[in-house]
């Protein structure tokens, strides 16, 4: 408790502006993004958040397919202590724009407080579910993150749904007391301490603030898009007394799978339709957490990890539905392309990744990724670098020829576990789930984020390496990431810069950030 009292009275000492309510914001795929420190008590403990518009989540990003993003993101950060930024767009593969995948120390430099960098980059024939959040340290577990959507003119399950807009978004993230920056990281990850369903929640022993309310009319059918926000939990995600039928994972069309609970991972997103077709009343829509560390309880007594689905007519209070046990949970393995099943034949490189950790740091193949802030990856590209073995940091960057065939083997770790890790620049074909012991060559599920179980498991992967860049491979569970867990591949890398050309304005970040950072050092 002290702890909190002392970052309440340093907030107080440079935050003066009002305290903002939790709001849920819609914006099209051509709007200005303002990031801002603000107060916020989304739990009913109030404390200095970082976030996009004013609000948490960030504003529902909605575009259509073939619609061109231009994100203008104008950073009025004020926290002395934590005061840059940079905007990762999860999921999109960014073909021939590989500067605007905003990870830090990968594809571009940060934006300084005082400094705007506009997202130019087209949605790429891609449609679905994704995200956004800051990819700079831990600072999206401050609360700078939101869902995207783009829809399909075309979708081939409309006829499944009569629903499918900004109030069928559930956004799941967990939420923490103390900024991120204070918390006792020992490399292991931190506790939050409440769950949050689109931006409301209750932690233990703390006040009964009203829940998220999603509302439905009975007979109607809902395509809801479940988002996982999550820094570090996993969330098993239930709604009373309805079945869940499955239809795409992380932006890739799925076979439509029934289910009755869905295990979720930092970063993953599922699209799944329900029939409003139980009495009209309340019931629980639970988010039942997993992180390993006891802080965040795995209960919904209270109210704890949910919210309400609400049909017209109930009455406006708690539900009184009851928990029963999954019959049919959902597993990976049973997740089934609708189209382009079959994954990449024979892999032309192949590669083992072993997760390690000393205590302190994680690293893969005993080597720990130190993100260049101030000299991204792209930049040393663009400055000249020979070649991949050329790029800093040594023994983190591995070079991908043009057009090969990749598989991944991701030995897992039995610390800290499990790690969800996400590949940027792709969608990948999960040739081997955590959850099997059999390879699948012929129709495994596509995605872009995927758990490496527990104890010593081992997780398979192949893409085909068509998207020139430098892309990062790394646990999605943000102080993994902080502390080592991550490889960048450098794929054709002769291609790079031709097929990615620079605008000034990345250019100009750079200079702005070396100006505002003159004695810059990594932590």
């Amino acid at each position: 408790m002290l702890k909190y009292i002392a970052s309440a009275v340093l907030v107080a000492a440079f935050w003066s502006g009002p305290r903002l309510a939790v709001a849920i914001e819609v914006i099209g795929h051509t709007s200005e993004i303002r990031v801002t420190n603000v107060e916020l008590a989304p739990d009913g403990f109030s404390r200095l958040a970082a976030v996009a518009n004013g609000v948490h989540p960030g504003p529902l990003i909605k575009a259509h397919e073939g619609d061109r993003f231009k994100l203008n993101v104008v950073n009025k950060l004020t926290d002395p202590f934590a005061n840059d930024t940079s905007i990762h767009w999860h999921g999109f593969f960014q073909r021939g724009t590989t500067w605007a995948d905003g990870a830090e120390g990968v594809s571009q430099c940060p934006i300084p407080t005082g400094s705007s960098f506009l997202y130019n980059f087209p949605s790429g024939g891609q449609t679905g579910t994704f995200w956004y959040h800051s990819h700079l340290g831990t600072q999206y577990c401050d609360g700078l993150r939101g869902p995207m959507v783009v829809y399909d003119k075309i979708d081939p399950y409309k006829h499944l749904y009569d629903v499918d807009d900004e109030n069928t978004v559930i956004t799941l993230a967990d939420w923490f007391h103390l900024q991120s920056r204070e918390l006792a990281l020992n490399g292991a990850g931190a506790s939050a301490n409440s769950t949050l369903i689109n931006g409301k929640g209750r932690y233990l022993d703390g006040p009964a603030v009203p829940l998220a309310v999603i509302n439905v009319q009975k007979d109607k059918r809902y395509r809801f898009r479940l988002v996982s926000l999550s820094c570090d939990a996993n969330f098993n995600f239930t709604i009373d007394g309805h079945k869940l039928t499955v239809i795409e994972a992380d932006g890739q069309l799925v076979k439509p799978l029934v289910v009755d609970s869905i295990r979720i991972f930092a970063g993953q997103r599922y699209s799944f339709v329900l029939h409003a077709n139980q009495s009209v009343s309340n019931y629980w829509i639970r988010a039942q957490p997993s992180t390993g560390f006891g802080r965040l309880p795995d209960t919904t007594e209270g109210g704890l990890n949910s919210a309400i689905l609400r049909y017209a007519g109930a009455p406006d209070k708690d539900p009184n539905s009851i928990e029963v046990p999954s019959k049919l949970p959902l597993r990976e393995p049973n997740l089934h392309p609708l189209f382009n099943p079959a994954p990449p034949g024979s892999p032309t490189f192949a590669m083992t990744l072993a997760i390690g950790f000393n205590g302190t740091k994680w690293s893969m193949n005993n080597v720990t990724w130190d993100a260049p802030v101030k000299n991204p990856i792209l930049l040393q590209i663009l400055t000249g670098a020979a070649n991949a073995s050329a790029l800093l940091p040594k023994g983190s960057i591995y070079d991908i020829p043009r057009g090969a065939t990749v598989e991944l083997t991701v030995v897992a770790s039995p610390v800290a576990a499990p790690h969800p890790f996400h590949l940027h620049g792709h969608a990948f074909s999960v040739v081997k789930s955590a959850e099997s012991t059999e390879l699948n060559y012929v129709d495994p599920v596509r995605r872009d984020v995927v758990t490496t179980g527990i104890g010593m498991n081992t997780t398979v992967i192949r893409f085909v390496a068509d998207n020139p860049g430098p892309w990062i491979f790394h646990c999605h569970i943000e102080f993994h990431l902080r502390e080592g867990l991550a490889v960048v591949f450098a794929e054709a890398f002769s291609d790079i810069l031709v097929k990615n050309p620079i605008p000034q304005s990345w250019r100009d970040l750079c200079k702005a950030y070396k100006k505002a950072h003159p004695d810059f050092t990594l932590p």
